[in-house]
């Protein structure tokens, strides 16, 4: 006998129309996948997922992902019933300006735990949930006291499995047996074109178990229940695998267009929402309904279970603070956000006499003292620790226990050659909690592969880190499919975006530094594969601000500039020593201005900015990136509008005239240009 009733049947039923509902009043949205998947959404919540609508921050609930974003009617009409803060006034104005229920899930909302929208980001990031909570249990897990046992379940479409991002994901989710990871794949074969088999043949479930996953199959996901549910049951008992639940339903379920690509994106027609109320047993004439039994049967069977399992964690951190003292302050630090005390103090800092370093190199000696100061650090490499230099001297793979090759303990994760996975993977990891720290290395070039992924942590505020290295024509021989060009005016471009790129030790160290501080804005760390010398005058302190002056050369002894050079990375060496041999050569007075990063420069008072680039001095910037960016900040550029060169580093230099002659020919072209005209500073601006 099902233990499934009317009662469940009206639920069901309550969410399916809530969404119709949301859309038509909106006249935009995606009513189909709503109404196929209402049933899987109410069988998850009555039996199985743990949250709390009163402690949305709860380490220990559930996670729930929609990585069919475009489905969110669905989630936040279910929300809605969990007794989150979505009233039905919240649900009426679905898609509306300011609203707290827009057209895709959002990160800051409530009960909302990824922007999803993008189709294969959220199952990925589901991926870096699973990874956060298995190593945050076996660090923190005792046998007489389990702190972290939650679980993350997914709904994602045809979408989700077609997009190349969560392939990646997914391979790496097999291979790492992340048992705590359910996805239930909303196999309807329908997207905006139409039926799937216009484009999509493949076996998925055939795929999916060749990734190492657990694949269970469900024929009826429209009516039942049992099904669904002991599908879930079994996927929870298999600790070695992660689990993908086929579930075969119909888009649009009850339409008149039930099955067809007409239900996908679009509102129902007016007659389709009346007859499909009446067969739900709803009054044709009214919306945006919920039955007092509907309330009544989500808070006894969700709400209050939600509830008590929060309490009975609560107790258990505080036994856990009692038998574990150590650990249990470290946890209550890291849960409460706060960084251990002076960790600043294992951030490197160096002088001129430590000798020329590549900044990739600089990067490891940071990376490996901060790896022992904080263990909220997460890191590793799409397939290039040799070359990201990514890897502390003692560090853990992270990787199943019986592959003898680390465990989960480890906090360094072989990404594999998977860029784009691994930067929604770290962006779940950010977003799971427990102050987690991650950060993933690739060559600058192939962030761009995962520019999806970097758009979404800079528009969800996940403050991730990219360690970019062999980030200019500096790589040399690899040539000009591996030199980023527009790479940084692209990143740079993005809003709540840092992009640095230091120019020695001491940069190094304050790249990480801000990057480590940040709440909730993604860094991208630019470094050399070349040497490049420790500067005098740099300091972390200084750099912390995104542009300080490094140096002054004067050439005469009266106090005005007449020229400011401003660059960032392995460029601010060339133009000191530009400047140094120009000042003294022409008599004039340069100042050199070390620009590490736009967006923390940009953060810094107007005075502070005003002070660093001033009125009535022309400004050159010299960079071996396109020049777009730096118009921002300089009247004149000096950079590469066109793609680089194989060749030995110091050769492709040459090539492109980034030597001291070459700048030096650029600063007399600009002194004349600008030796009769009224100059004012980039940075002000009416508008800002």
């Amino acid at each position: 006998m099902s233990k499934f009733n009317d009662i469940d049947r009206l639920c069901i039923s309550t969410v399916r129309l809530l969404a119709v509902d949301a859309v038509q009043k909106a006249n935009s949205g995606h009513p189909g996948a709503p109404l196929g998947l209402a049933p899987a959404m109410h069988v998850l919540c009555r039996d199985f997922m743990n949250v709390n609508h009163e402690n949305v921050d709860w380490p220990n609930r559930d996670r729930f992902v929609l990585s069919n974003g475009h489905a969110c009617a669905l989630l936040y009409s279910t929300l809605h019933l969990l007794g989150y803060d979505y009233t039905i006034d919240d649900l009426k104005r679905f898609r509306s300006v300011g609203s707290k229920t827009p057209g895709h899930p959002e990160y800051e909302l409530p009960g909302v735990e990824l922007t999803t929208g993008p189709l294969g980001q959220g199952i990925s990031n589901a991926v870096g949930f699973a990874i956060a909570q298995a190593h945050i249990a076996a660090r923190y897990n005792k046998k007489d006291c389990e702190i972290s046992t939650n679980y993350t379940y997914v709904f994602a479409g045809d979408g989700c499995m077609q997009e190349g991002v969560s392939s990646e994901a997914c391979s790496l989710a097999g291979h790492l047996q992340l048992g705590n990871l359910i996805v239930i794949y909303d196999d309807n074969s329908i997207t905006i074109d139409g039926k799937t088999n216009l484009s999509f043949t493949e076996e998925v479930a055939v795929r999916y178990r060749g990734y190492g996953w657990e694949v269970i199959e469900v024929k009826d996901g429209n009516d039942n229940l049992d099904a669904i549910s002991q599908a879930i049951k079994l996927a929870k008992s298999n600790k070695k695998q992660p689990t993908l639940i086929k579930l075969t339903t119909t888009i649009g379920f009850g339409s008149l267009n039930e099955g067809t690509y007409n239900v996908h994106g679009s509102p129902l027609k007016p007659d389709d929402v009346k007859q499909l109320k009446k067969r739900f047993g709803f009054n044709s004439e009214e919306s945006f309904v919920v039955p007092q039994e509907v309330y009544d049967f989500y808070k006894e069977h969700m709400i209050e279970r939600g509830k008590k399992a929060n309490e009975e964690w609560n107790s258990t951190l505080e036994e856990y603070m009692r038998k574990y003292p150590e650990l249990g302050a470290e946890l209550k630090r890291r849960i409460a956000g706060i960084l251990p005390p002076d960790w600043e103090s294992a951030l490197p800092t160096f002088k001129p006499e430590d000798g020329d370093l590549a900044t990739r190199k600089l990067s490891a000696s940071v990376i490996n003292s901060l790896a022992k100061t904080l263990p909220e650090l997460i890191g590793g490499s799409a397939d290039l620790t040799p070359s990201n230099l990514t890897r502390w001297d003692d560090a853990i793979d992270f990787q199943p226990d019986d592959t003898k090759i680390g465990s989960y303990m480890g906090r360094y994760i072989r990404y594999g050659v998977r860029e784009h996975g691994m930067s929604a993977i770290l962006n779940g990891i950010s977003a799971y909690g427990y102050n987690l720290k991650p950060f993933g290395g690739t060559f600058l070039n192939f962030v761009s592969y995962a520019s999806g992924a970097v758009r979404l942590a800079a528009l969800s505020g996940y403050p991730v880190i990219w360690v970019a290295t062999h980030d200019s024509i500096g790589l040399g021989e690899d040539g000009p499919t591996h030199q980023p060009i527009e790479t940084v005016t692209h990143f740079r471009a993005l809003p709540n975006m840092q992009v640095w790129r230091p120019a020695d030790g001491n940069e190094v160290s304050a790249a990480y530094k801000v990057s480590i501080e940040s709440k909730a804005t993604p860094s991208i760390i630019c470094l050399t594969r070349q040497n490049v010398p420790q500067l005098e005058g740099s300091s972390i302190e200084k750099a912390a601000k995104g542009g300080y002056a490094i140096s002054e050369y004067h050439g005469n002894t009266t106090p005005k500039l007449d020229l400011i050079l401003v660059s960032s990375g392995s460029e601010v060496s060339l133009c000191c020593k530009s400047a140094e041999k120009y000042s003294k050569d022409h008599k004039v007075n340069i100042r050199v201005v070390s620009l590490p990063d736009f967006y923390t420069f940009g953060k810094q008072p107007f005075e502070y900015r005003i002070s660093v680039l001033p009125d009535e001095v022309p400004i050159l910037s010299v960079e071996v990136y396109a020049t777009l960016s730096m118009c921002k900040y300089s009247h004149e550029q000096f950079g590469l509008d066109r793609f680089g060169m194989s060749g030995k580093s110091k050769e492709v230099y040459e090539y492109f005239e980034f030597t001291p002659d070459g700048v030096a020919s650029r600063i007399a072209k600009v002194l004349s240009f600008y030796s009769d005209k009224t100059i004012r500073s980039p940075v002000r601006k009416a508008l800002a």
